[in-house]
């Protein structure tokens, strides 16, 4: 590939992904208005705002850079969201790539089919907060957190052509199960069994305050992950543009490693015992709540516990409606949807 098509690549990625915010933002916050056709009103903006905003962007950015890996290597991949709560997320990357529409055919790809899919989000008579079974493709809720992990192994043993891509969020990773649950690399045979891509996404803060793995040292963590039989592989930063470059790069090594540990297992086949291996897996550190409001009354959203949830109530405080106008256009929607 060219730097040409490495440019063009990651600039298709990033509208993806601008999409992905797009939708998500306007799942928390639109009644009406889907598409910012005319100034938002507050008529526009749903009574009673539900939602988790700080883990979707990352998911998005996660979500978008594995369909790239998954069409560049005919993968047979799954995604499972660790923090569910995140369910802009998995409703908006499933309707972008079509299938929502397809199970749902009333959820049009048009504004009308948009503005249904915005209004019914978190909502009576709707669909949960949550990744819930009404999502295509869901196995896995994510709303009581720490069992991404267990899920993940359970659905590739036995299984040896599927990925299963894992997100773990960092205040999900100090539960129990999700603790333990590294060390189940110990039981996957790289002959008969599938590969779990864990990618620890490190945003630094849980509901209200910060998470236990962003606050040790770099080395520290490495030393732990390693610990735990894993080879980490550190996408850190906020500039969209290097991250992108930064990601791509991440994917394809991993999954370089998996076929590697792959093919030399199912080459030696079962007479030959080979050291257990040390399986790939990715830190994601971007920003809490990254692409949103930086700042909101004072005080600082991006990349802060303040972004977990819904950082703007434009009822309440009459100048947030121009924060969240400005928050929508600033995906370019009108270069995205036709």
């Amino acid at each position: 590939m060219t730097d040409g098509q490495d440019r063009a690549s990651l600039q298709h990625l990033d509208a993806y992904w601008r999409a992905a915010n797009f939708l998500s933002v306007g799942q928390i916050f639109l009644w009406d208005n889907p598409l910012l056709k005319r100034p938002l009103a507050l008529t526009d903006v749903k009574p009673m705002l539900l939602g988790h905003w700080g883990t979707t962007p990352g998911q998005n950015f996660i979500y978008a850079h594995l369909n790239r890996v998954i069409k560049a290597n005919d993968l047979d991949m799954i995604y499972v969201s660790g923090p569910g709560h995140g369910g802009p997320a998995v409703v908006g990357n499933t309707y972008l790539e079509g299938s929502y529409s397809e199970v749902y055919p009333e959820i049009g790809r048009d504004e009308a089919g948009l503005k249904k899919l915005f209004r019914q989000f978190s909502f009576p008579g709707g669909i949960p907060s949550h990744a819930s079974p009404e999502c295509p493709g869901s196995i896995h809720e994510g709303g009581e957190l720490g069992y991404s992990l267990s899920h993940s192994f359970g659905a590739v043993f036995d299984n040896p052509d599927l990925i299963v891509a894992c997100v773990v969020g960092d205040g999900e990773a100090e539960t129990g199960p999700l603790a333990t649950a590294w060390h189940s690399n110990k039981f996957l045979d790289p002959v008969s069994d599938g590969a779990v891509l864990p990618i620890l996404h490190l945003n630094g803060y849980k509901i209200a305050n910060p998470a236990v793995l962003a606050r040790i040292t770099h080395e520290e963590l490495e030393q732990f992950l390693r610990g735990c039989g894993w080879t980490p592989m550190f996408v850190e930063g906020h500039e969209p543009a290097a991250m992108h470059a930064l990601m791509a790069a991440a994917l394809d090594q991993a999954v370089a490693d998996i076929r590697r540990i792959q093919c030399q297992a199912r080459g030696h086949g079962q007479q030959e015992k080979l050291e257990r291996p040390r399986w790939p897996m990715i830190v994601l550190n971007s920003p809490k709540g990254w692409t949103g409001p930086k700042e909101v009354d004072g005080q600082p959203v991006e990349g802060n516990f303040r972004s977990h949830q819904v950082p703007l109530h434009p009822a309440d405080h009459p100048g947030h409606l121009q924060l969240l106008e400005d928050w929508l256009n600033s995906y370019r929607p009108q270069e995205l949807f036709d």
